[in-house]
């Protein structure tokens, strides 16, 4: 069925904003946190997204294709996982590549060169999943395909990171000044600290700054710290004497959520919900299933009916369905539903639609219910009137 018959193709999977690169990073320096900023904000806002997104499903009257795109679309991966995976590169990346392997596996694409035409179908060559790179060639037609927006996410987000990287690597470096442990050690010594060994090799100077760090070591390890006070030797911290402000680690969160605000209100996601906030939670979700996931599922809607259904199934009224993110609750509408039927605006079915559910069988929601409240009631005055 479809334009998948026949394809082969061979395994691939989705990449996410490589966390691991973040271990390796040098705060001190400018590039280093603005990535740290791009990774922190970009990922916090699309892994919101694609945990909402992980609920989609497909109706599609074909079992095979049924069981693919909503039970298990790979060996590896279950429909949420896949689906949550393929929305998040959808946005990180700009687009997406599905290709259907010959034992029917959907199968998300890591990296690939898209080779572009006027007329005829584009073709994606260098595919390549898990370090393996495919030989072969995939067609436009043959695989699916999803371009989020005319221009990528990181073109709107380059010059935000910068000037906010360097802002945010001042404050990280005041706040680590403020909360900084000062301390100072007093000798009493009558002799000089020469580089003299004594027999097990080492210099009174390095002696000393041994038993300074033991001293260190045990305040800062242990919750209770005991250590020897010895006729000479000095220990006094001025860090606890002195007030310590938690201005700079204010104005690191305020920037931190100031750049989620940004990416957040870039995808059209309520920033209200991303942290949680209890305050206007129906009206904020309606705008974030208006603003961001119904255009995802439009996408995804006729990218699958281009690719799955040939012309003649829909012509012959096969359609595909997205829906599961994020549905309605029929109890709490149960009041404005029995209006558009009652009122004979809308079969019970088209109402039922609304809310995700199947039609009734054997026709019965194709009926229209009118009750009396909404029936015209002329009968009588007309009458009298033919009679004046």
């Amino acid at each position: 069925m479809g334009i998948f018959d026949g394809l082969r193709r061979d395994v691939t999977e989705s990449s996410e904003l490589d966390w691991n690169l973040m271990l390796d990073l040098d705060f001190s320096d400018d590039t280093s946190m603005r990535s740290y900023l791009k990774v922190m904000a970009v990922d916090t806002v699309l892994n919101f997204v694609g945990r909402t997104m992980s609920t989609v499903k497909i109706g599609i009257d074909n079992k095979d294709w049924d069981y693919v795109l909503n039970v298990k679309p790979n060996s590896n991966d279950s429909a949420s996982s896949f689906w949550q995976k393929f929305f998040y590169n959808l946005m990180a990346k700009n687009e997406v590549l599905v290709i259907f392997t010959d034992d029917n596996q959907l199968l998300i694409a890591d990296s690939y060169f898209r080779n572009e035409y006027a007329v005829f179908d584009d073709t994606f060559s260098s595919v390549t999943v898990k370090n393996y790179t495919f030989q072969r060639t995939f067609r436009m037609s043959e695989v699916v395909f999803l371009k989020y927006n005319n221009d990528k996410l990181s073109k709107f987000t380059k010059g935000l990171f910068d000037d906010s990287g360097e802002l945010y690597g001042r404050i990280l470096e005041v706040a680590m000044r403020n909360n900084q442990i000062r301390a100072s050690v007093g000798i009493d010594s009558t002799g000089t600290l020469k580089d003299d060994k004594d027999a097990g090799g080492r210099t009174r100077t390095e002696k000393l700054q041994g038993f300074i760090n033991k001293v260190y070591n045990s305040y800062r390890t242990n919750s209770v710290a005991i250590v020897p006070k010895m006729k000479g030797f000095e220990y006094e911290e001025y860090t606890n004497k002195q007030g310590v402000s938690n201005q700079s680690l204010e104005e690191l969160s305020k920037m931190a959520t100031s750049l989620i605000d940004d990416i957040a209100n870039m995808i059209g996601v309520p920033t209200a919900l991303i942290y949680g906030e209890k305050s206007e939670m129906d009206s904020n979700t309606k705008a974030y299933k208006k603003l961001c996931i119904m255009p995802l599922m439009e996408k995804l809607k006729d990218e699958l009916t281009v690719k799955i259904l040939t012309k003649q199934e829909y012509f012959g009224g096969q359609r595909i369905k997205v829906f599961g993110v994020l549905p309605s609750d029929p109890l709490e509408l149960a009041t404005q539903a029995d209006k558009l039927v009652s009122s004979g605006m809308f079969y019970i079915d088209e109402a039922r639609d609304m809310f995700e559910y199947e039609p009734l069988p054997d026709g019965r929601g194709q009926i229209q219910l009118i009750t009396k409240n909404y029936e015209q009631t002329l009968k009588g005055g007309e009458e009298k009137n033919d009679e004046d």
